[in-house]
């Protein structure tokens, strides 16, 4: 201990510890020699009482703290010997300050013509490179991010490996099987034919369609990555960030707990990470109630935003008829996409707010998209199809967010595919809130008043049961935060991250506090394993971080306005899943590799609070950040990846979470004198299915207090299948043993055209409605034999069912009655339908709705704020 406290007045370091809620070990991490071109790097742990600790990385300003995490896996092996990442760190480092300290673009584009890479480059192939260029009509900003390509050392791009056994390039890789040296472009130029015409004059007739299409695509793709990437260098500052990750997780062949950002640092800096107190809704039932009303009250206030970029390439999901890879948004779950999923939920909320208000709400909702898998296409169209959810055209805002290049983990050179076709990826949710400010959308909530926005993905299929979005909205609205989480129990083995409390001591001696996250893909880094006998284990002590956000607005827009790092929060490059695609000769090609990515999450960063002096006890209320708590299947579960035959677990696959949306509904219909089978674990129906099917609308509550008195007694058997489709819906005394299906077309109301010729929702207008009382359905239900069941698609095989369709504002009342094999009853708009018992069996009245009711009903729940709760009363007219 005497030599480390030594070496601590020596040398700048950083002090990191992790307190926990129990008594665990203490590692004090410092960091000696931080330059990669020492060959003296050392980690000294030393053991103290009474906590754990973790490490984390931050930039040496004093004034911005970004933390920024490379995510090699252990095993990784070093790159090959003669690639000096330090010198190639330092040359991009130059390279990037010259362009950004320059004024105007011809100085910009008289730099990257300085660049030796570039220089080389262009006296090797002057000639035939002028000619093709000009040949394609490319004008100077496309030259530039062309030589920025070289100058970054990814000039292979432009390599043809289909003629590397006769040419040699200028810049050949010692990493490279094939002698990496063609630059298809170049080389093809500078070559003469038989002929000896200069070969460049007659490049356009080498570039075909499909090759000067690809070179296109490439430029474009460029001017995305170098106009968003700004605020770090462009092109240049990208593949900078990549090597500078890289190098912190693979020089001398081992992860390193240190970041060449902290080299600057002149002092000390303490930074402790601590288990978050939170606001745990299961426990504080008024509160909980409370909350939920603030966010029902400033639902006007409130916009509406989904991540939807990313690829889901876990899903495997194609489209049945043209063999396209899907998006994650279009996977049909529970007989619709998972897009519609989210509408809904929302327009459930809109629903309540008039109920409760007698007023219109339509949130709008802003979309970030990607062109991975034709994303942003194939989200447009099904909102095209669907007329916008009876929303209209502008209550949608669609962005699309830059792919960015996949690299090799072993010396961060751009994967290809062929001849100007880089392997692109999403570049993580994170890239939300600066690409936000881009594209005008925070302009956009601003021009339709909203002041804060939630943030769920679309994975997530249980974010909005109950009152946990609500909460989180109504706190973060009614006190005035920026930044909010909803948490739950973390899952042991879950790929999610863990909300943390960090306490860090700053340079000028004051003391910042602030709710923030660590991704799973930074455990390893940190030493953290997910083990429940380890002593590190921390799934007990954390909660899990869901990605279920609420923004305050003007708050994010200043970091995402903010043309430095901070507006590219949590920037990670996770190497530890391989990275698989399919090379130019049709050969599956699986490399260690990933990309740059950032973490939505982690704008908390940005949003520490700062007090002169250490805090202790009870600070997590003084913060601009905080997180609402409930149980797990109340806030998170994922239909993110698909399932393995062979696999047992259903953890995170579409089969699991069906499995907590029935378990959601056993607790609700349970609670509501409803005798029901309870759901066993998962693994009790890895091979059989689910116990029985349960789907009920969001717009029956979304609050289950409100659901619970419009359901009241009877019971649902083993093997049953209910689904109700109608927001206005009374049930007392049902017993059900076989299938009932009711699906009412105006389930909050009908539409009506506006001045676009665009269908508008108006919610409680014309409804639908059911009343079901001492009723018994019995019917041979779901063929739960049947192979080609699907139950999570709720595609399923019937022998019989009792349906019930309600077109327009119909009505439908089964009193007192038997309904017994297979029956559908379709009433017509206009219509009520009341079923009784006969002397020979049903007695069916059908008569039309008088006209005095056919825009309210002949009945309908009248909902009131009693204190803190919703209290409901049958209004029969």
């Amino acid at each position: 201990m005497e030599r480390s406290t030594q070496a601590l007045h020596r040398n700048h370091h950083l002090l990191f510890t992790l307190n926990s809620k129990t008594t665990k070990s203490l590692f004090s991490f410092f960091n000696y020699n931080n330059s990669l071109h020492t060959s003296t790097n050392h980690l000294i742990f030393n053991p103290l009482p009474s906590s754990s600790s973790l490490l984390l990385l931050h930039s040496s300003s004093p004034s911005t703290t970004t933390t920024r995490v490379s995510t090699a896996p252990l095993e990784y092996a070093p790159p090959a010997p003669d690639f000096n990442f330090h010198q190639e760190i330092a040359r991009l480092k130059s390279l990037r300050s010259t362009l950004s300290n320059s004024n105007t673009s011809k100085q910009k584009f008289r730099i990257i013509d300085s660049d030796f890479r570039v220089k080389q480059f262009i006296r090797t192939h002057r000639t035939g490179f002028l000619r093709v260029l000009e040949s394609l009509n490319l004008d100077e900003y496309d030259l530039f991010l062309l030589k920025c390509v070289v100058a970054a050392g990814q000039e292979h791009l432009l390599v043809s490996l289909s003629l590397s056994d006769s040419i040699e390039g200028e810049f050949e890789s010692a990493r490279s099987s094939l002698k990496t040296a063609l630059h298809a472009l170049v080389e093809m130029i500078d070559k003469r034919d038989g002929s000896g015409q200069d070969f460049g004059s007659k490049v356009g007739a080498r570039l075909g369609d499909e090759e000067i299409g690809a070179l296109r695509s490439l430029l474009k793709n460029l001017r995305q990555i170098e106009q968003f990437y700004d605020c770090i260098g462009g092109i240049i500052g990208y593949q900078l960030m990549v090597l500078e990750l890289l190098a912190e997780s693979t020089y001398e062949g081992r992860p390193l707990n240190w970041s060449p950002h902290v080299n600057q640092s002149k002092e000390t800096q303490l930074l402790e990470i601590h288990p978050p107190n939170v606001l745990d809704l299961s426990e504080d039932i008024e509160y909980g109630s409370q909350a939920a009303l603030w966010g029902i009250e400033g639902l006007p206030d409130l916009g509406e935003i989904y991540p939807l970029g990313g690829s889901g390439d876990r899903l495997g999901l194609v489209d049945p008829g043209t063999g396209e890879c899907l998006p994650a948004a279009m996977l049909p779950y529970c007989g619709r996409t998972l897009l519609e999923g989210l509408v809904r939920d929302l327009q459930a909320r809109e629903f309540l707010y008039f109920k409760l208000n007698g007023k219109q709400c339509i949130t709008p909702v802003a979309i970030m998209t990607s062109s991975a898998k034709n994303n942003h296409e194939r989200i447009t169209t099904l909102c095209e199809r669907l007329g916008w959810f009876g929303r209209g055209r502008s209550s949608f805002k669609l962005f699309e967010q830059p792919l960015v290049p996949a690299v090799s983990a072993e010396d961060g050179q751009w994967l290809v595919t062929g001849q100007f076709i880089p392997v692109c990826k999403p570049g993580g949710h994170g890239v939300i809130w600066k690409l936000a400010y881009d594209k005008g959308i925070f302009k956009y909530f601003r021009d339709h008043g909203r002041k804060g926005a939630t943030v769920r993905q679309v994975s997530n299929v249980v974010a909005a049961t109950d009152l946990t979005l609500l909460a989180l909205a109504g706190i973060g609205l009614h006190h005035g935060k920026k930044l909010g989480f909803a948490s739950c129990k973390r899952n042991l083995g879950a790929t999610e991250g863990i909300n943390v409390l960090i306490e860090k001591m700053k340079y000028d001696g004051k003391w910042a506090y602030g709710l923030s996250c660590i991704e799973y893909t930074e455990f390893d880094k940190y030493g953290i394993t997910d083990g429940s006998l380890s002593h590190n284990s921390l799934h007990e002590e954390f909660p899990a971080n869901t990605n279920i956000l609420y923004v305050d607005l003007p708050s994010a827009e200043l970091v995402g306005s903010s043309k430095n790092e901070s507006s590219l929060p949590g920037m990670v490059l996770n190497v530890k899943k391989p990275v698989t695609y399919v090379d130019q000769f049709g050969i599956q090609n699986c490399v260690s590799g990933g990309r740059l990515e950032c973490t939505m999450q982690n704008i908390a960063d940005s949003f520490a609070n700062t007090y002169s002096s250490r805090c202790y006890k009870g600070v997590e209320d003084m913060l601009d950040t905080f997180i609402v708590y409930n149980e797990r299947r109340k806030v998170t579960s994922s239909a993110k990846k698909k399932r393995r035959h062979s696999d047992k677990s259903l953890h995170q696959t579409p089969d699991g979470s069906l499995l907590d949306i029935i378990r959601n509904a056993y607790d609700l219909l349970s609670s509501c004198n409803i005798k029901i089978p309870e759901i066993e674990g998962n693994e009790k129906y890895a091979d059989s299915g689910p116990p029985y099917l349960i789907f009920l609308h969001p717009a029956l509550g979304p609050l289950w207090e409100i659901t619970r008195q419009k359901f009241n007694g009877g019971s649902i058997s083993k093997g049953s299948e209910l689904q109700i489709e109608v927001a206005e819906l009374l049930w007392r005394d049902v017993q059900l043993n076989g299938s009932l299906i009711v699906v009412a077309k105006n389930v909050m109301g009908s539409t009506w055209t506006n001045e676009n010729a665009e269908p508008i929702l108006q919610y409680g207008h014309r409804c639908g409605r059911c009343k079901l009382e001492n009723v018994k359905v019995m019917n041979g239900g779901i063929n739960w034999n049947c192979g080609d069941n699907i139950y999570w698609k709720h595609d399923v095989h019937r022998f019989e069912t009792v349906k019930v369709i309600l077109h327009g504002n119909a009505e439908f009342e089964a009193i007192d009655v038997t309904l017994q094999g297979n029956h559908v009853f379709e009433v017509p708009n206009g219509y009520k339908l009341k079923i009784t018992s006969g002397n020979s069996g049903l007695e069916a009245q059908l008569k039309p709705i008088e006209e005095q009711f056919m825009d309210s009903g002949s009945w309908f729940w009248n909902y009131k704020i009693k204190g803190t709760h919703v209290q409901l009363e049958m209004m029969e007219l």
